[in-house]
């Protein structure tokens, strides 16, 4: 019997019911919620042969920014493989052993083979957009989105997801007004798509409106906090940049204390947003006490990973806020030889990742000469450490620190001890209930 889902592309090894789950899964992982591997545990329970529910559990694996989570795809890659499987579900099977293998380039070139063939195949076009995300393709980010719109319509279901993805592409590229429209326009499709809620959060960080983007993330809360968003820490952590425009520097330390490090999370991209946060907040001379000891404990576990350029820098972020010069000369060791590899962490790190490190190293040491000299001579490919422009801005952010304090006699930190302890009273519950101080 031929199976098709619900944007016409023939699936193997489905039964209705698990086809129905599947659905469910995807709606999730398309609108940025928890809940996607319940429904493949049921779609697969109902066919074990359903090679898409498979392929879409391994790409919630080689997503990631953790290797251990992006390895843990490998066992689901085993088993779909030895299904009966269409040329399409081969093909997404070759870009998932290439992304576990950490070829990233040879995984999109696979990503785009599919969406020529299927430009309504909504796994390849979010998988493709995450890993353009990820390796910093700017240009791809925008194009592999914009190349697909013709063949959708508001009636296909997930093209909320699509606008929305079209919209950060928009973003990154600097088409802000645009960006904003398409993001309204996914919201009035779905007003949960949590990937939607972040672009505007981008919006508002790059068009330096840090009042309207409080008021307006506050006003939709329902849309992306909770335990069932996987963006609630880091709209969370937009939040406190806003905060930090405003120069409400208690505010911003209250959203780490309670949103962005409250559970102490372990997830890469949380520490992260964590890391990213705690910088910012020192940069401008605010006291942070014994905050970075806990996030460079945190940190610790990756030194090793040699998997992402991006995570190294924010993990030395950790090391030298901490001032742990035992750990930062560990990861600094590590990449040391990881840039010996033909790898793409071996060059990214060659050219980024390791000469970033040191300039971090030595704005911790005050060498900010330094610094300023080892920042500046980042080649303008330093998109290529992935993330979004928001996210890259803390070099350029500690380069310009590096600067003042080199133009500047040497002065004490300015202090805030009622900054310093966990929050407590009716401001840490009212954080926990999910409230940004306006």
């Amino acid at each position: 019997m031929n199976v098709v889902d619900a944007r016409g592309c023939a699936v193997s090894g489905a039964t209705p019911a698990a086809l129905a789950a599947f659905e469910r899964a995807l709606a999730a992982f398309q609108s940025w919620r928890t809940g996607s591997e319940a429904d493949l545990g049921v779609a697969l329970q109902e066919a074990p042969d359903f090679v898409m529910a498979r392929v879409l559990k391994a790409y919630l694996g080689v997503c990631s920014r953790d290797p251990r989570r992006v390895r843990s795809a490998l066992p689901e890659l085993v088993r779909a493989r030895a299904l009966r499987a269409n040329d399409r579900e081969r093909l997404h099977l070759a870009v998932i052993e290439a992304a576990i293998a950490g070829d990233y380039e040879r995984a999109k070139r696979g990503l785009g083979e599919l969406l020529a063939q299927q430009p309504r195949d909504v796994i390849a076009l979010q998988v493709g957009h995450a890993f353009d995300y990820l390796t910093g393709d700017s240009e791809r980010l925008l194009a592999r989105v914009a190349g697909v719109l013709p063949a959708w319509s508001r009636e296909l279901p997930g093209y909320h997801a699509v606008l929305a993805m079209h919209a950060f592409g928009l973003e990154e590229s600097g088409a802000f007004g645009q960006a904003e429209q398409v993001a309204g326009e996914a919201l009035a499709l779905n007003p949960i798509d949590a990937r939607a809620h972040h672009v505007m959060a981008h919006v508002f960080e790059m068009t330096e409106r840090p009042d309207a983007g409080v008021r307006w993330l506050n006003e939709r809360m329902a849309g992306w906090a909770g335990a069932d968003s996987t963006v609630d820490v880091h709209c969370w952590w937009h939040i406190a940049l806003f905060h930090l425009a405003r120069g409400d520097h208690g505010s911003a330390l209250a959203a780490y204390d309670v949103r962005v490090r409250g559970k102490r999370s372990l997830e890469v991209a949380d520490l992260i947003d964590a890391s990213a946060l705690l910088w910012r907040i020192q940069l401008r001379d605010v006291e942070v006490g014994q905050r970075w000891r806990e996030l460079a404990d945190a940190w610790s576990g990756h030194i090793d990973d040699r998997f992402c350029s991006f995570n190294d820098v924010h993990a030395m972020l950790a090391f030298a806020g901490a001032r742990d010069w035992r750990l930062a000369r560990r990861l600094e060791h590590a990449l040391t030889l990881s840039q010996t590899r033909a790898t793409r962490h071996g060059e990214t790190t060659r050219s980024l990742g390791l000469p970033a490190c040191r300039a971090l190293i030595a704005f911790g040491h005050r060498r900010d000469a330094l610094a300023v000299s080892l920042l500046e001579a980042l080649p303008p490919l330093d998109f290529r450490l992935g993330g979004s422009h928001a996210q890259r801005d803390v070099l350029a952010l500690t380069r310009r620190r590096a600067l003042e304090r080199m133009r500047r006699p040497a002065r004490r930190s300015l202090v805030f001890p009622s900054l310093r302890p966990t929050w407590t009273g009716p401001l840490r519950d009212a954080m926990a209930a999910g409230w940004a101080p306006l």
